[in-house]
């Protein structure tokens, strides 16, 4: 089984980055490496976690570029450059059009901080998310890791956990918890199952082997 070049696209603190970082380090992340962190904004401090632990870094500012077009065809470029075999959006907050998608299918991953397909799709993002599950009285929220397609949130689930509502939450308590319940253990088990080869998509749904 060779070995995969894993790219972690962010756009902030990099708290997801993070959890991979340790995963790696504990090997966790089966046959992956993290060999470029890519930022859409230049003073993200994902990039600062990124170049503490050696990792290469690059930056591709959103707002350098006229349209997501050209930005999409900007960071295909790079990610072929950087012999990307698993891509994974760790708090990556630019939606890339389908020509990033359809080059990388099934080989993009992104973490959504709900239960897909509850409270997802576009505008979904951030505590809004949280905010919106509050609002509607769940009693269970949770995360979704899922592979990326040029629909919002659309893509097949890989992996969820669910994470129980407290009395009294607020969108920044639930936040909370459900990065550290969730977020930062399905990130990178998914990681490791793309990495030893162990899922596969049918007819829009991920088979998981173990």
């Amino acid at each position: 089984m060779s070995f995969k070049n894993i790219v972690v696209l962010v756009s902030g603190g990099g708290t997801n980055l993070q959890a991979l970082i340790d995963a790696e380090k504990r090997g966790e992340l089966g046959n992956g490496k993290i060999t470029c962190v890519i930022s859409s904004k230049a003073d993200a401090y994902a990039l600062t976690r990124a170049e503490e632990n050696n990792i290469k870094t690059r930056v591709l500012v959103r707002k350098e570029y006229s349209d997501i077009a050209s930005y999409s065809k900007a960071m295909c470029d790079a990610l072929i450059e950087e012999k990307a075999d698993l891509i994974v959006y760790a708090g990556f907050m630019t939606i890339l059009d389908e020509n990033v998608c359809d080059a990388f299918e099934n080989k993009m991953i992104n973490v959504h901080p709900a239960l897909i397909p509850s409270f997802c799709g576009k505008g979904f993002y951030g505590l809004h998310v949280h905010e919106c599950a509050l609002e509607k009285g769940v009693k269970v929220s949770g995360a979704t890791v899922h592979f990326v397609t040029a629909e919002c949130d659309a893509g097949p689930i890989i992996l969820q956990k669910a994470v129980a509502v407290e009395e009294g939450d607020t969108p920044e308590s639930l936040q909370k918890r459900i990065m550290q319940e969730a977020e930062w253990k399905i990130l990178p088990k998914a990681v490791q199952l793309f990495c030893d080869d162990k899922i596969t998509v049918e007819d829009g749904k991920t088979i998981i082997s173990e």
